[in-house]
């Protein structure tokens, strides 16, 4: 892919937020299970960068994809994945279909105030009982006059504690099969009959997660995204852009797991020569980074595609596979170079350890990106298919 200047000030801008605004909070954050998401939203908004792909009539910058992209890479300076990540749930994550499919009147009442960061957007896919299984979810939203009703619960939802809108998956009818029954729903979430249980999780500590009850949960008919039945369609697609995201978010703190263990390991000293001296250590590490450039590549080609018009489900799930395997990789290999500073709670190794093990859940497990890889590849059994 070809990059442009504008690309690189993008890249510029968001790497000197992180140093500024982000990398000085991170242990204090990490402590306190949480971020101070609106504050820090209303700084990338008031910059123009929750909207970098989306269209200037509702306050975005109106770029290609590949762009938001940048920004992603660039947010791996973070010192921690779950700020990142949080931010990622709103620009690529819970707000592509709202944007492409939602109403005018739906978009200027959502869309427009979380691109400008007075909003924090979530979520709500994944449910106790159906996480990669999407056509699994029991949330329902049934019509009542003219609103929908909706019963049930989400998990693992990301920004779920302070999220101000949720884009809902919910099984709108029981008829057309488990892909055609649902649609995407906007559910502001201070309505009446929500609950919110916060989830604590092993790593992605800066990031609050929460598990979402919906008790007769009242939304107009009008916050439907698109059409109703599309709403599995719909997330796939929002799939196909989270999955990208995650795999462009990790290149660079991948880079800067690798440059923090060469540093250590030179200055490590050991039976009388450094660390990095040993050839199975320098040998590993420039493995390590051949794969992360072969990920580069691979992650870069398919937006270029994907900003041309093409199909990439098959690419963007070999870079969503390749960037959790990688990650787990990367960060387990650095590790062990460190020693037993790499086993300390505060090391920023041991830091990406935790962090990076979501990676490979997270969106689309490892086994499912490999089962729609080879459903394209034409290679499952004929009774899978």
């Amino acid at each position: 892919m070809k990059f442009t200047p504008e690309h690189e000030q993008i890249a510029d801008t968001v790497r000197k937020f992180v140093a500024k605004e982000i990398n000085p909070h991170v242990a204090e954050w990490e402590a306190a299970q949480e971020f101070p998401s609106h504050a820090l939203f209303k700084k990338l908004g008031d910059l123009g960068l929750l909207g970098i792909k989306y269209p200037t009539e509702y306050g975005g910058m109106g770029l290609d994809f590949s762009y938001s992209m940048v920004m992603a890479e660039a947010l791996g300076e973070a010192n921690c994945g779950g700020v990142p990540m949080a931010i990622g749930v709103q620009t690529d994550m819970a707000t592509p279909a709202l944007a492409r499919f939602g109403s005018d009147e739906l978009k200027r009442e959502f869309l427009a105030p979380t691109i400008a960061g007075d909003y924090v957007a979530c979520l709500g896919v994944s449910e106790a009982g159906g996480g990669s299984d999407v056509a699994a979810v029991k949330t329902s939203a049934r019509k009542d006059g003219g609103d929908y009703v909706i019963d049930g619960s989400k998990m693992w939802i990301t920004n779920g504690l302070k999220a101000d809108w949720c884009c809902l998956l919910a099984n709108t009818s029981e008829q057309g099969g488990p892909h055609r029954n649902k649609s995407l729903i906007i559910v502001p979430m201070d309505a009446k009959g929500i609950t919110k249980q916060k989830i604590r999780k092993i790593g992605m500590d800066a990031s609050d997660t929460a598990q979402l009850f919906f008790d007769k949960v009242r939304v107009p008919q009008r916050n439907l995204i698109g059409q109703e039945g599309m709403g599995f369609t719909f997330q796939m697609l929002q799939f196909q852009e989270e999955r990208l995201w995650g795999a462009a978010s990790s290149l660079r703190s991948l880079d800067r797991l690798i440059d923090q263990t060469i540093e250590y390991t030179r200055q490590r000293q050991a039976f009388g020569k450094s660390i990095l001296d040993n050839q199975v250590v320098h040998y590993r590490l420039a493995e390590l980074r051949t794969e992360v450039e072969a990920l580069r590549a691979l992650t870069y080609r398919a937006v270029e595609m994907y900003v041309g018009g093409k199909d990439v489900t098959k690419l963007a799930s070999m870079a969503k596979l390749k960037c959790g395997r990688l990650s787990r990789e990367v960060a387990d290999s650095c590790l062990q170079y460190w020693g037993g500073m790499g086993f300390t709670w505060d090391n920023p190794i041991s830091q990406a350890y935790r962090d990076s093990r979501l990676v490979s859940i997270g969106g689309g497990a490892d086994e499912v990106m490999l089962g729609i890889i080879c459903k394209l590849e034409g290679t499952l059994p004929k009774a899978v298919k």
